[in-house]
């Protein structure tokens, strides 16, 4: 019985409860009157809430609940445990009240095991009883919804505090003109390769292949940009798209994982790359993720060699080879199993625990996985490209075989590098992967933060498509999301605007710097890691796949282009302030009239509140920061801007530009 099923947004965009909207003022009258206050209610898994957000098999779990002062009668822990698929309770007890005198805590401790667990809250006052769980509020006990507790799961610290900047490698910078490719120097299925002018156009002459347009760019020139990334944008974590050996630009059908393709430079320049990014500057260490490219490979590639370009026998040339069972065959040589049905990307065929494909791509110190984990190359993790899509005898994945060679492959990571990160490409809700702490450390945000913060500033989902949300569903569809996956997880899911494979956020915004600007600060004060593909900083434009991979400008990548200069201060207040990074969560204002949002995210140390104005006007807008237990005659200071504001009344309020916002910070 497993209690806590994947709901998404869906639902909740459809009406579920929500709890934590702040009142209009600071008026509340709690008192034991069988009705429970519910905007007095609050939990959530950061560090004020919750003792062990990561706990071991021996760490019990004390749990912190939050009611209006005097409101309740009595509150328990309803937990369900998974090792004897039973419910127990916890009785909570009062501990004390808040700064301002305005709410309660109450706690009860769930004891050490290491099964996986999942609890709800039940708050009752007098003959009222009301449930509370990740999902929301409710006026009865419901089956789904349950914050998780996860003994062992350990995702990485550097991923939560972090900010990662994702490059697409030829169209970043080119650093060495000796290895570009040359018009027309190879061909590959009927065309030929095609070298474009920096700026130029991505797309292929007619009749030519889109993804046989190079520009140049190349590790050296991502090594000589490190200061640019480091210092002027502020990210940390470096993820590279695929730089293995393959035909296309995109390097997504790979021909060697052991060799960089010499488009992009040389191993040793991967190498020397690996150290300066890692190189401890005047900041923290820096990281770098690589895109594995696992579900399948390239027809080119030596275990499959439809050419015969390689001095080795491929499972396309004979079936003797010793890489013919690492792929599917309906009727060898032609019809095989293929990503998505295109035959140049032979799909990888997993087979039993300990098959040679399994050992070869991650269950050997000389497997791919191992390989650039350990000693030598010493990367920070991997981003599983097409995660959900591995499995034995070419099915289509997302299956009991996927998730048993995902736990395998976890094992295989961890065992080289425990602080390396797993990184899964999955659209929808990754639950089924990062829940039980055994699989993924985390996934690429489309569900939880792309594709509704596009609809909400945009007008227009992921793909550019017309379908706008309002401020509600927006902040349902977030608190939906959150609620899907353990907390830990949550600070480590990829929030990108953009990406490789989606039209740029700024052309679906229409162009409007302005947008971009908002999105921006929403990215950097939000749950998970920011991760910036490359030229959003500055409003890079893009259509869909390829014009979404276009030549950085490098005339607008300096702090002088207003959106670059604003993403340098917001990493900058991202670093100084740990709530932004792993500190609760809280809703404190929809307004879909005026299109505002505002939020607060809070540790012992700081209570800051982040307000939006999503409309191309400027509005006042009154926080009700006595939710964050702000007190009266308290300071807040707007980190973009430097105002200072006084609490009165549990409130401030503060002017916002269009489409930008306030980081209030105390």
């Amino acid at each position: 019985m497993h209690l806590h099923t994947s709901r998404g947004l869906r639902a909740l965009a459809m009406g579920i409860a929500l709890a934590f909207v702040g009142a209009a003022g600071n008026a509340h009258a709690a008192s034991n009157d069988n009705n429970v206050e519910w905007n007095g209610l609050f939990h959530d898994q950061g560090p004020l809430f919750d003792s062990a957000p990561e706990p071991s098999a021996t760490d019990p779990v004390t749990l912190t609940f939050r009611t209006f002062k005097g409101d309740i009668t009595s509150a328990n822990i309803k937990y369900y445990d998974s090792a004897d698929s039973q419910f127990h309770w916890v009785p909570m007890h009062w501990v004390r009240n808040d700064a301002t005198g305005t709410f309660d805590y109450w706690q009860g401790t769930v004891p050490a095991s290491g099964s996986e667990k999942y609890y709800r809250f039940q708050i009752n006052d007098g003959s009222k009883t009301v449930w509370y769980n990740a999902q929301g509020i409710w006026d009865s006990e419901q089956p789904f919804g349950d914050f998780f507790i996860v003994p062992g799961f350990k995702t990485p610290d550097w991923m939560k505090n972090g900010v990662m900047y994702q490059i697409f490698p030829d169209r970043f910078y080119n650093g060495d003109r000796h290895n570009d490719i040359r018009t027309g120097e190879y061909c590959y299925k009927g065309h030929c390769t095609e070298k474009h002018a920096w700026g130029t156009s991505v797309f292929a002459s007619p009749g030519g292949d889109n993804n046989l347009v190079f520009f140049g760019g190349d590790l050296a020139g991502i090594g000589r940009k490190l200061g640019y990334i480091k210092r002027t944008v502020g990210a940390d974590i470096l993820y590279l798209n695929p730089i293995f050996l393959a035909p296309t630009v995109h390097k997504y059908d790979v021909a060697d994982y052991f060799q960089v393709d010499p488009a992009f430079g040389t191993n040793g320049e991967l190498h020397e790359l690996i150290e300066n990014v890692q190189r401890r500057g005047n900041g923290p260490r820096g990281r770098i993720i690589l895109d594995g490219v696992f579900n399948h490979t390239g027809d080119t590639n030596r275990w499959f060699d439809k050419y015969g370009d390689w001095p080795t026998l491929g499972a396309y040339e004979s079936q003797s080879s010793p890489w013919y069972g690492y792929y599917t065959f309906q009727q060898w040589p032609d019809t095989y199993s293929s990503f998505f049905g295109y035959d140049t990307l032979p799909k990888l065929d997993y087979g039993s625990t300990g098959s040679a494909v399994r050992v070869a791509i991650y269950g050997s110190p000389h497997s791919v996985v191992q390989t650039y984990l350990g000693p030598k190359w010493r990367i920070d993790g991997w981003r599983l490209d097409a995660a959900e899509y591995l499995d034995a005898g070419g099915n289509g994945g997302d299956d009991d075989t996927n998730h048993q060679i995902m736990r395998e492959l976890r094992q295989a990571v961890k065992s080289v590098n425990p602080d390396a990160e797993i990184l899964g490409e999955y659209w929808g809700v990754a639950g089924p992967w990062v829940d039980s702490g055994d699989q993924w450390d985390g996934a690429m945000n489309y569900n939880g933060f792309t594709d509704p913060v596009s609809r909400w500033i945009t007008g227009e989902d992921e793909g550019g498509h017309p379908n706008g949300i309002d401020t509600t569903t927006f902040d349902a569809w977030l608190h939906g999301t959150r609620a899907d996956i353990p907390g830990n997880v949550q600070q480590t899911m990829t929030n990108f605007l953009s990406s490789h494979d989606i039209p740029r956020f700024a052309t679906r915004a229409g162009g409007d710097i302005w947008k971009t600007y908002l999105a921006l600060i929403f990215q950097m004060t939000y749950v998970g890691t920011p991760t910036i593909y490359y030229g959003d900083e500055y409003g890079m434009q893009g259509g869909a796949d390829p014009d979404d991979r276009r030549t950085f400008d490098w005339s607008q990548g300096t702090l002088g282009n207003h959106a670059v200069a604003l993403t340098h201060r917001l990493t900058a207040i991202r670093d100084a302030y740990p709530a932004l990074r792993t500190g609760s969560f809280m809703t404190l204002l929809t307004d879909n009239a005026d299109k505002l949002y505002a939020y607060g995210r809070f540790d012992a140390s700081n209570r800051i509140a982040v307000a939006l104005n999503n409309d191309s006007t400027t509005y006042d807008v009154t926080l009700p920061v006595w939710q964050l237990s702000v007190v009266d005659g308290s300071t807040l200071t707007d980190q973009l801007t430097g105002q200072r504001y006084v609490v009165q009344n549990g409130e401030v309020t503060v002017s916002v530009q269009g489409h930008f916002g306030a980081i209030l910070a105390q």
